[in-house]
């Protein structure tokens, strides 16, 4: 083997054990989840490590007893911060498409990354709430308007979008493949597909 391969083969390994978190936030129906399971499939395909840390699974299996107060609500996304930081610095990509409300829940979870020297970055997933109520993907947003429903993050419950994202992705009229490729494209610029 020649040694450009050699060394191409050794930054490709090194590639796939180096561990960070991809913390996608945005508002409900942003798109967050459906963009962080196709590039978990890309990244599959190439033989990196990746897990996908989904808010609402979480929600269910490690968080059910949570409500959804402010204090409930980053309780919740410091427990994600907490699985999230462990497995990636056992050398998984996370990706974990969470709403994640509030700018101080956020920092926390960069601050237990930084503290622990795990790499954490930030992706806005800025779609118009607009957008996201004619997706409705769960039906939340027909469920508030019809009065079932109070506290919808963004809609009767405060969304604090991050002021300086590592990424700000608009999935607005863009399809799931562009939108991921360009997540994707922004891992391998740093060093992580």
């Amino acid at each position: 083997m020649a040694a450009g391969a050699t060394a191409e083969a050794a930054t490709a390994a090194a590639t796939r054990e180096r561990g960070a978190t991809v913390w996608l936030t945005g508002l409900p129906s942003a798109g967050k989840t459906t963009l962080a399971r196709a590039v978990a499939e890309r990244l599959a395909a190439t033989g990196r490590r990746a897990e996908v840390l989904d808010g609402d699974e979480i929600r269910r299996f490690l968080s059910q007893e949570l409500g959804f107060t402010r204090a409930d609500r980053h309780t919740n996304v410091t427990r994600i911060g907490f699985v999230a930081q462990t497995l990636a610095s056992h050398g998984v990509l996370v990706l974990a498409p969470v709403i994640a409300p509030y700018a101080a829940s956020r920092a926390a979870v960069r601050e237990r990354h930084a503290a622990h020297g795990t790499e954490y970055l930030e992706v806005h997933v800025a779609t118009p709430v607009e957008v996201c109520s004619v997706r409705d993907v769960k039906g939340l947003y027909a469920r508030q308007a019809a009065g079932e429903l109070t506290g919808l993050t963004g809609v009767d419950d405060p969304y604090e979008a991050p002021e300086e994202p590592d990424l700000r992705l608009r999935t607005e009229g863009r399809s799931v493949a562009d939108t991921a490729a360009d997540l994707h494209a922004f891992l391998t610029e740093r060093g992580l597909a």
